[in-house]
Order: C-alpha cells, then sequence, then structure tokens
C-alpha cells in the first residue's frame, strides 16, 4: 500500500490548517484570563495528555530567557510561557495554527515571535540560540525523528533543555475504528507505523477522513536513544494516559522526557 509520491510536509500543513477551521482541541487558544494568570506567576502548560508539565523541568524564573515552542502552535503553549516572562518564538508547520499565537499575543499584549517551518528543518536559527526547547506531541507527524533531535541540540545553549512528549509507540498496533467508536483493543498493525505505508490514499480518506494528518509511529530507541545519540543527556521522565480513549485503562499513552544539552 505504500503511497510513496506523499509530501508529509506539505499534506501535513494543509491537514492542520483543517484542524484549526474545525476546532481541534489542540488549535484552541487560551483565554486572556489563562494569560492574566500566567502574568502573575499562576501557570500550568500541557505537554502530554491533559497533564501539567512538572514546573521543576522549567527554569524557575522565566524571565528573559529564550524558548523555541517546536511544533507548538495553537495559541496555547507559547502565549503562557511569554506571559510568564519568557521571549518566546513558536515555529510551526501550519500558517493557521501560528496564527492562533498571533491571535492571542494581539489580543493581550504579548511579545512573541512566529516562524512557520517543518521541525527536522531549524536552519532559520542559529547555534545555541536558545535556553528551553519545548517540544510537545507532535513528533507523530514527521517519517523521521534523528534530524528532530539533532536540529533541537544544535539550536539550544550549553545547559539548555529539550521537554519533548511523544506518543507510546503501542498505540499504533490497535485499529483506530475499533478504539475509537467500540472502546475495543483490535491489534491489526505492526510496528513501526505509518499511515502512508500501510493505506492507500482512498483508504485513508475513508478510515480517517479526507485530508486528515498522515501519521508514523517511532521506536523507543528513535525517540530516547536518538535525543542520546544527538549528545542530549536524559534527566527526567513522565507518563500519561489518554485524556478519552479506551487505550487509558490498560496502558500509559503518553511519554515526556526532559533532556539536557551538557554545558
Amino acid at each position: 500500500m505504500q503511497d510513496s509520491g506523499v509530501d508529509p510536509v506539505a499534506h501535513n500543513r494543509a491537514a492542520w490548517d483543517k484542524c484549526v477551521e474545525d476546532g481541534n482541541e489542540w488549535s484552541r487558544p487560551v483565554s486572556a484570563g489563562a494569560v492574566e494568570r500566567a502574568r502573575g506567576g499562576a501557570w500550568s502548560i500541557v505537554l502530554i495528555g491533559r497533564q501539567p508539565v512538572d514546573r521543576s523541568w522549567l527554569p524557575a524564573d522565566l524571565t528573559g530567557k529564550d524558548v523555541l515552542c517546536l511544533a507548538s502552535g495553537g495559541g496555547q503553549q507559547g502565549p503562557i510561557l511569554a506571559a510568564a516572562g519568557a521571549r518566546v518564538t513558536v515555529f510551526d508547520n501550519s500558517p493557521r495554527q501560528l496564527g492562533q499565537d498571533r491571535m492571542v499575543a494581539a489580543r493581550d499584549g504579548l511579545d512573541l515571535r512566529t516562524v512557520l517551518g517543518d521541525m527536522s528543518d531549524l536552519g532559520t536559527f542559529g547555534d545555541s540560540s536558545f535556553d528551553v526547547v519545548f517540544h510537545p506531541v507532535s513528533n507523530l507527524f514527521v517519517p523521521d525523528l534523528a534530524p528532530v533531535w539533532r536540529e533541537c541540540f544544535r539550536v539550544l545553549r550549553p545547559g539548555g533543555t529539550l521537554l519533548a512528549g511523544f506518543l507510546n509507540p503501542d498505540v499504533y498496533l490497535f485499529d483506530h475504528e475499533a478504539l475509537d467508536e467500540r472502546g475495543e483493543l483490535t491489534v491489526v498493525h505492526t510496528l513501526p507505523y505509518s499511515d502512508v505505508a500501510r493505506y492507500s490514499a482512498e483508504e485513508r480518506a475513508t478510515k480517517f477522513g479526507a485530508g486528515a494528518p498522515l501519521e508514523y509511529s517511532h521506536t523507543l530507541t528513535d525517540q530516547i536513544a536518538g535525543q542520546l545519540a544527538a549528545g542530549f543527556v536524559i534527566g527526567g521522565f513522565a507518563e500519561a494516559p489518554h485524556q478519552s480513549n479506551a487505550s487509558a485503562q490498560y496502558m500509559s499513552h503518553y511519554f515526556a522526557t526532559l533532556a539536557v544539552k551538557p554545558g
């Protein structure tokens, strides 16, 4: 079923633009009230599932820290970090996702920069440009992780931190429709999984909806050993269940790592 003619960057850019139009959960901007609370120091942001990230994973004082919100558009994490005092750049593949961040920045008077691009290529940024890279669950939308980790390492300053959320690859074993519609964990796929390798364009449209984002599973070797190979030291690990589907009662759906670029 290999659909080798697909450009995942172009496809997923259009797909996430449509997600904004459809009101996807991860495209709904934070409220003005949440921004105001963040200005006062009362804030939280999500890295995996709906679980607030451990505040100890971030600098105690964000004032003046350069933060890259990587593949993190949607008007959620970036504005909160900016309100907390960070100098924030939101980098995302979807113009409309970035538009949500710009909307919040204009509405609430935030100083926040947005940059369009593919998470695998951060060439627009110089070496050692950031103190923190905040990378919520989004690397399922790229076929190869190694460039992502190399670029994160390059743009971080020595002593800087990468907070990365990602999917437990085992969730891709199961039939999507059986899980979402009937709460059944029916094993149908081998791993690693790819929408493009598993289904034709017509099958994807029938199964997931026309224009749905393309997804790729990644092994834990690619996720964790990939960060180590890029030069990072892993300093923290967390997991969380899915916020709604049937997998939550059996397994952790999401993982997160805190990685440090040695100083």
